[in-house]
Parts: structure tokens; sequence; C-alpha cells
């Protein structure tokens, strides 16, 4: 057991929660102070949100790169400089101070100039990134996440509109933030913004028109004023079109040429885990993603359902230790978006299987979902199962593990590698 859970074991909960942020701040100076502050003179790209961030980071950092500037990654599924990528083994975005203030060391000692960051709600609100200075930031969209920490919505925003406080505080930076003008919190992110640039696809100063969505991906123009981008993203669904919109709004804000803005874009084919097609000669799609919030879920069943002439099959679960409220809102969301569904455990950690699956049940018992629901607790089985009943035009869509190569079982970690268990299981 960690210190920090010492700590939340012998204090009340509301204290501890008052305290941690202050907590962190100081363990942020320190290790920032001992690694010699690693993050001055970078030029940090901060992106934040619920769903999109890491393909968004992905995007940005394939556009700097390729534009040839020595450009740094931190994501959830990987870090690294310029070509150097390396797969991210923590089961969190950002990870631990320590380990952040060593891997920005090790970046700057690879000579990159530029870095691409996720800032997550927990980061943020806890002084984690304390010591980064953000040249410009981004917010993807907000749905419910995290509310095991946050308790509220209104809490959750607020941490994540830290992030473009932080910006703003920059007196050396660009002081902009990029803002998803269709989200509802939008206004909340413009309010705290020196410069605000708004995208999206009803409304905003950047905006997506004539898109055509395909299992190729996504084209689309975007246009601001009388300057236009033809954006060929080969990332497919309609929230790709978000994702890559804020990247071409931070690529104009950071003043990359057109040319640039479009090849960047089009040179990512995909990032691993998110909508990554399987391709075993099946005569049925296959697709993992990460997807695990009910808004991300419902993006990726649409985006599947596009992409599948006959059913769409889906095998899902919910974490463990992890914000309850979002289950069943899950389930019903798994009811309404695929034809059948195969309920088993996600990543369980500390709480009971059974538990998870009950809570996830009661989503899809409320939505008239039972009869086309099997409940096998077994990842495995459960996948096995799904590819059993595929006929030749259906979809398996697996979601909740991604990217992952572990997952965490009754607060034990054991090797999970989803990508490579589904070609495994098709090619026997």
């Amino acid at each position: 057991m960690n210190f920090r859970k010492i700590v939340k074991r012998l204090i009340p909960s509301g204290l501890f929660a008052k305290i941690e942020p202050f907590g962190h701040l100081i363990e942020s100076v320190f290790f920032n102070a001992i690694n010699g502050f690693p993050a001055r003179g970078l030029k940090v790209i901060g992106i934040t949100g619920t769903n999109g961030k890491t393909t968004t980071a992905f995007m940005v950092h394939k556009m700097l790169h390729n534009a040839g500037y020595k450009v740094g990654l931190m994501t959830t599924v990987a870090y690294g400089a310029g070509d150097d990528i390396k797969p991210q083994v923590y089961h969190m975005t950002n990870v631990p101070v320590p380990e952040l203030m060593r891997r920005l060391k090790y970046l700057k000692g690879q000579g990159i100039e530029w870095l691409v960051l996720e800032a997550t709600s927990q980061a943020l609100a806890q002084n984690r990134l304390w010591g980064i200075n953000f040249e410009v930031v981004a917010m993807t969209n907000i749905s419910q996440d995290h509310l095991d920490y946050h308790k509220t919505m209104d809490n959750y925003v607020a941490a994540k509109v830290k992030l473009f406080d932080l910006a703003n505080r920059n007196s050396s930076g660009l002081r902009t933030g990029v803002i998803n003008a269709d989200d509802t919190t939008a206004g909340q992110f413009s309010s705290v913004t020196d410069k605000p640039v708004s995208y999206g696809i009803k409304k905003g100063d950047i905006q997506a028109k004539n898109i055509h969505l395909s299992a190729a991906g996504v084209k689309y123009r975007a246009v601001i004023g009388k300057d236009g981008y033809q954006i060929n993203c080969h990332l497919p669904g309609k929230f790709n079109v978000y994702n890559s919109l804020a990247a071409v709004a931070i690529g104009r804000v950071l003043g990359l040429g057109k040319h640039t803005i479009e090849l960047g874009i089009a040179a990512l084919d995909g990032v691993e885990g998110r909508m990554t097609a399987i391709k075993a000669g099946q005569e049925f799609n296959v697709i993992v993603d990460f997807a695990h919030t009910a808004d991300a879920l419902q993006n990726v069943l649409t985006a599947s359902k596009e992409l599948t002439a006959g059913n769409l099959i889906l095998v899902f679960g919910a974490t463990g230790d992890r914000d309850k409220s979002k289950r069943p809102i899950m389930g019903k969301i798994a009811v309404e978006g695929a034809d059948q569904l195969y309920l088993t455990d996600d990543e369980t950690y500390t709480e009971d299987p059974q538990a998870i699956i009950q809570n996830v049940f009661k989503g899809i018992e409320a939505a008239g979902g039972q009869d086309k629901t099997t409940v096998i607790g077994d990842r495995l089985m459960a996948i096995k199962a799904a590819f059993a009943a595929a006929k030749p035009g259906d979809t398996v869509l697996l979601t909740g593990i991604g990217h992952e190569t572990t997952r965490n079982m009754g607060g034990k970690e054991e090797p999970w590698n989803e990508i490579e268990i589904a070609y495994n299981l098709l090619t026997k």
C-alpha cells in the first residue's frame, strides 16, 4: 500500500479531499526542484476533455513532427520524442509526479522544444502539473466521468477549466484556448480565456463543412472566414471530425501553414486502441476501442454501426472502484446502440465483479435489453462467444480495455493485451 492510501485510511474523507491538493503541490515543487525544473523552456500544448484527448494529441504531435519541430508527446497511450514513442504502462493519463518529472527530464534531454501533453481533471485538481507553462490549451468535450473523485459535474468542469487559467498565467505564452463550441460547457472555458478560438460542426470560429463519413475515415472542409483546409482524417467516426478540427485549430494558432496542417492530419493512420480494426481474414469486422465512458461508448457504437452491414455485437463492462453512477447509463446506451450484448468484466480493481455487472445490468433492464444480453463474467470467454456468434457482415466491438497491456483484477495487475488476444483467437 502506498503512502497516499495509508493517509487516506487514517483521516476523514472530507479532510483528505481538502488537504490532498496541497500535498501534491508540495510534491510537485520538490520533484521539479530535484530534477532541475525540466519543463522550463519547453513550449507545452495542453489538451483536456473527457474523450478525444489522446487522438487529438497524436494529430498535433504528427503535425509538428512532420513540419520539422522537435516535439515530445505524453498521452494515455504513449510518451516519447519524435518517432521514438514508447507505450504507456501506467493505467492513468498523467503519471505520478516523480515519474512525470523523470519523463520530462528525459524528453528534454532528447532535445525537444515542444511538448503535446494530455491534462486530466484529477491532475489539474491536485496541482500535479505545477511547474509546466502552457503555450496553448484545448478542450475536446465534456461528459460525465470521474465523479467518484470530483463528486459533482460542476467540480469536474472546474478542474478542466483550471488548465485554461494556467495558460492565461503564462505571460510568455500565446495565452490561447481552443474550445469545442458545440459543447454545452464552452462558455465556461471561453470566459477564463484571454484569446479563445472555437471550433465545431454547428458553430465556432472554425467549422467543418461538407462532411463525408466512411469506413476509411472522415473527410471535410474546415472553414474559417475566407480560409479553408481540406481535411482527410484516416480515423472513422463523427467524433473524429471534432478531434481533427481541434488539431486544425491548434495548428492554426501555432502559425502552421495550410499544407502542414492538412498533411499532418492525413499522416496519422491510427491510434492504438482507438477504433482499432483487427484483420485476420475473418468474414466479420472486429474493432477494439478504449471507450470507458457513456459518451465514448455512444460515439463508438454510432461509428461502428455506420460501418456494419449486419448486426453490431458489443462486448463490454465497466471499471471497478470508479464512478458507479455511469454504469447503468452505459447499459442503457449499449442496448440502444448494439444488436447483441455480451456483458463481462472490464477491470475490477478491488470491487466485487458481480456487483459491477449488476450495476450495468440495471441500465440494460431499464432499456428493455435483457433478451439480447448474455452475461459472461470471464472476459476471454465472452470474446470467444461473441466471435462464435458473428456472421459475415457483422461487427464485434470490444470496448473498455483498448490499448492497455495489463488489467487490474482483484487489486492485482495481470497481462491482458486485447488487440493481441482478439487476433490470436481469430487465427486459431
